[in-house]
């Protein structure tokens, strides 16, 4: 348990230096995979580490399939409109 206060409090300390990044997903992925990792046997950083890809992962996926979506319905707007 202290390490992983250590661990988070060294990480929220080191994010205040840190650039713009896009991180979308990585955040709640590492939180979810860290506790999950921790309750499996003392693996918070490896699943922080797994979390952080497949939440990054995840939200790249769901911003392509927004921005798909959007594509179409800007498709099918265009369609409608009448060509003069």
């Amino acid at each position: 348990m202290k390490i992983l206060t250590i661990a988070a409090v060294l990480t929220l300390g080191l994010s205040a230096f840190a650039g713009v990044a896009d991180a979308k997903g990585c955040l709640k992925g590492a939180v979810v995979g860290g506790v999950a990792g921790h309750m499996a046997g003392r693996h918070a950083l490896l699943g922080a580490a797994a979390g952080c890809a497949v939440g990054h992962h995840l939200a790249h996926k769901k911003d392509v399939e927004q921005r798909r979506a959007a594509q179409a319905q800007a498709q099918a707007q265009a369609a409608q409109q009448p060509h003069r």
